[in-house]
């Protein structure tokens, strides 16, 4: 992201070497760099739903006025470098249009949209040369910051707030009780959530530490410490502001710092540390060297013809064509292969063959897996002196997005919810006679605790990883097989010992995965 621009090109002036960029050249450069949009609508679409939908990612609007604006500062290097088109760089075309290609097989819509974004600084290097491009790298390079991306960190974040605020609150003298993410103070409880996790500051920070570095110095070294900091500074910021409003919280019998004003302080408090960062980074610019003109017989660079000679119309025209065509092939085939792959039979999972006596359920947890072709879910006992066993299926076919398997949106339970995770680990058991790696969570609730086993089955394979599940499910598709996939939930209450429940789920496996295998196969194959 933080490329220094090249030596010979600080401050160029429009009377350097070469002739202006051509009309007829401009034009297909543009046609070039426009046609992703209109073939990648979805993706492009996407972007902006999430932009629109989330306060965290509203900053994504901003990013292609700046790094136009950015351009527009340089636009001298456009007199001074003639624009060659570089073949090489169709590789690389083509590398992200597979990309783009096994990430819509699989359903990934990050790696969909950054293999469309990234798409552009390719085709400008394609249509303009690695000298041109280079020089413009930091401004094309910028728009990947336009992705969403960061929802990965909000877990981490979350779990990182909540132990520096317990540690600090504790520091302080103040006794706190805490359970996950959640803890007591003898004032009132308080709750860790994905608006407290910081990772907002934190993509803010990353975003303008980025362009502040670029406009601000000249060093490499200096521009990545400046960004480095500006990721350090918001993950200690977030955890002084959760401190501090925790202790506004309890020093005013939670009367202050517990509804909007939360809000409003915290963003306070960022800016105040974003304007402090600057603010001392400012104090290590480098100021702007003077202009100096390109002398008027540059020399040529190694496989580049002189500066005064420009790229033909007709190769401009070639490369065009080849941009084009090569970014239209991968669109063309997943719509193809959309089609090949749909199924429009209803899913059959009505009923599951376990032959434990059904009873009833032993909580009201429920599981948050969006939109489903169908479910299934059951509770069952083998015996008074072994625990229940809940059976979850949520299963899903023609997926897209906003109705898929392996998404950030489902989950165990939500933040909202009374039922909230208090650990976790990945488990090797048996089902149905084979090995199983299978994920465990043990959520407590008003009831009180209970154990869940959890894993997916994709295409007949069996996993719990859900970056697995993404290529099994890709490669599905790939071999013309469709989508289908489900999650399994198994399920037992706690109480007292968690051995005991988990006796009770193994025991289900060993006994009902039989039927619990058959009942999913049915389903895809019919």
């Amino acid at each position: 992201m933080l490329v220094n621009p090249p030596k010979d090109l600080a401050g160029a002036t429009p009377h350097a070497a070469t002739a202006p960029l051509a009309p007829a050249s401009a034009m297909l450069i543009a046609l070039a760099l426009l046609a992703p949009f209109f073939l990648y609508l979805g993706t492009a679409g996407s972007l902006v739903a999430i932009w629109n939908s989330s306060e965290t990612f509203a900053h994504g609007y901003a990013i292609l006025p700046i790094s136009l604006w950015l351009i527009w500062r340089r636009r001298a290097v456009f007199n001074a470098i003639p624009a060659r088109p570089w073949a090489p760089a169709l590789l690389l075309l083509a590398m992200l249009g597979a990309g783009w290609l096994l990430a819509r097989m699989g359903e990934v819509q990050v790696v969909m949209q950054y293999a469309f974004v990234s798409m552009f600084p390719v085709i400008a290097l394609a249509m303009l040369g690695p000298r041109l491009a280079g020089a413009l790298a930091f401004p094309l390079l910028f728009l990947l910051l336009a992705v969403p991306f960061g929802e990965v960190f909000v877990g981490p974040l979350i779990n990182l707030t909540a132990d520096f605020t317990v540690w600090a609150v504790q520091a302080t003298g103040i006794p706190v009780l805490r359970n996950g993410t959640r803890f007591e103070l003898p004032t009132g409880s308080w709750s860790v959530v994905e608006a407290c996790s910081g990772v907002r500051y934190l993509i803010s920070s990353f975003t303008l530490g980025c362009l502040y570095a670029y406009l601000t110095y000249r060093s490499t070294a200096k521009r990545l410490l400046f960004v480095a900091v500006s990721i350090v500074v918001p993950i200690i910021a977030n955890g002084l502001r959760a401190y501090m409003i925790v202790m506004i919280g309890h020093l005013s019998g939670m009367e202050l710092a517990t509804g909007v004003d939360h809000l409003i302080y915290g963003w306070v408090f960022f800016g105040l540390v974003m304007l402090l960062m600057f603010w001392v980074g400012s104090f290590w610019r480098d100021d702007d060297e003077p202009a100096a003109a390109i002398p008027a017989a540059a020399a040529p660079s190694a496989g580049l013809a002189p500066a005064s000679a420009s790229a033909s119309t007709g190769r401009m025209a070639a490369m065009c064509a080849a941009v084009v065509a090569l970014t239209a092939l991968w669109p063309g085939f997943a719509r193809y292969n959309d089609a090949a792959n749909l199924n429009p039979q209803p899913v059959q999972l009505s009923s599951v063959a376990v032959s434990w006596p059904q009873v009833a359920p032993f909580s009201d947890w429920t599981p948050r897996w969006v939109n489903p072709d169908a479910t299934y879910r059951a509770t069952f006992r083998n015996s008074e002196s072994m625990p229940p066993v809940a059976l979850d299926v949520m299963y899903y076919r023609n997926q897209r997005n906003g109705k898929a398997l392996i998404s950030s949106v489902n989950t165990l339970a939500t933040s909202d919810d009374a039922w909230h995770a208090v650990g976790g680990a990945m488990r090797s058991e048996t089902l149905d006679g084979k090995p199983l790696t299978l994920r465990e969570t043990r959520l407590n609730g008003p009831t009180g605790q209970i154990l869940v086993w959890q894993w997916m089955s994709i295409d007949g394979h069996l996993t719990a990883n859900n970056y697995v599940g993404k290529l099994l499910q890709a490669q599905a598709k790939l071999r013309f097989r469709g989508d289908d996939g489900a999650v399994v939930l198994l399920s037992a209450p706690v109480r007292d010992n968690p051995e005991a429940a988990r006796a009770a789920l193994r025991a289900f496996m060993a006994g009902q995965g039989q039927a619990v295998t058959r009942a999913l196969e049915h389903a895809r194959t019919h």
